[in-house]
C-alpha cells in the first residue's frame, strides 16, 4: 500500500501543470529545465524540487522525518510559483487537480504506519 500511494502521489506531482504564453507544461519538465537554467531565480527551487522527488528513492523513505522532509521540498517550488505568480493564474483545473490528488496521497503516505512494525509489535 505504501509502495502504491508513493506512485500515485509523485506521478500526480509530476502532472501538475504550469500554464505558459503558448501551451502548459508539466511540472516535472519545469523542473528539469529551471534547474539547469543559470542565474533564474527559481533555479534553487527546481533543485529543491528535484531533491525532494529524489529523496523518495532512497533509504530515508523508510523514516517519516524522510518523508516529511521529501514532501516539503517538493512543494518549495509550488509555493514560490504561487507567491510569484497571480494567484488566479492558477485557477484552473489541470493544476488544481493534480496539486489536490498529490497532497492528500502523500499526507496519507506519510501518515501511515508501516504494516511491518504493527506486526512486529502484535508478535512481541
Amino acid at each position: 500500500m505504501d509502495k502504491t500511494l508513493k506512485i500515485i502521489s509523485i506521478t500526480f506531482y509530476s502532472l501538475i501543470i504550469l500554464m505558459g504564453q503558448m501551451i502548459g507544461l508539466p511540472f516535472i519538465f519545469w523542473l528539469i529545465f529551471t534547474s539547469f537554467e543559470f542565474g533564474n531565480s527559481d533555479q534553487i527551487f527546481a533543485v529543491l524540487g528535484l531533491i525532494g522527488v529524489i529523496l523518495n528513492f532512497t533509504k530515508y523513505k523508510k523514516f517519516r522525518l524522510g518523508k516529511v522532509l521529501s514532501f516539503v521540498l517538493m512543494l518549495a517550488p509550488i509555493a514560490r510559483q504561487m507567491t510569484e505568480i497571480p494567484i488566479e493564474k492558477f485557477n484552473y483545473l489541470a493544476f488544481q487537480i493534480p496539486l489536490l490528488i498529490f497532497v492528500i496521497t502523500y499526507l496519507i503516505y506519510i501518515l501511515k504506519q508501516n504494516e511491518n512494525k504493527k506486526t512486529e509489535h502484535n508478535n512481541v
